[in-house]
């Protein structure tokens, strides 16, 4: 069954119906945001990338294609939680929420595309 459906969000965007189960992605709980305001299924920093892979990445493009490969190296070293994920996207709706500004380039994009392609084929 396919999980194309995924979702990706800022935490400080508005909650919408369509979201399905919110999900956050981040290590550490985003600044200035309630509990009651994110409105999660749940949170997830455990799968957020490493204190030290964070801090090397700094969010600057011209490393986000060696912090893809680093932090799926770290995410294949948690495959339960990665079928978690995967399990509850073929279920219905899910939106990843993650905090960082850029929107393209943020630890909830590689977590998507490695649960596609682990569906793929």
């Amino acid at each position: 069954m396919s999980i194309a459906g995924i979702r990706l969000k800022r935490i400080y965007d508005p909650v919408e119906p369509e979201d399905g189960a919110r999900i956050l992605v981040d290590r550490l709980w985003p600044r200035g945001v309630s509990k009651e305001r994110a409105a999660l299924e749940s949170w997830l920093p455990q799968i957020g990338p490493s204190h030290e892979l964070r801090r090397w990445f700094a969010h600057q493009p011209e490393r986000w294609d060696t912090f893809c490969n680093r932090y799926c190296a770290e995410l294949k070293e948690q495959p339960d939680l990665l079928e978690d994920l995967r399990e509850k996207a073929r279920k219905g709706p899910v939106t990843l929420l993650f905090s960082a500004r850029d929107r393209e380039r943020n630890q909830a994009a590689v977590i998507r595309n490695l649960l596609q392609e682990s569906t793929d084929g």
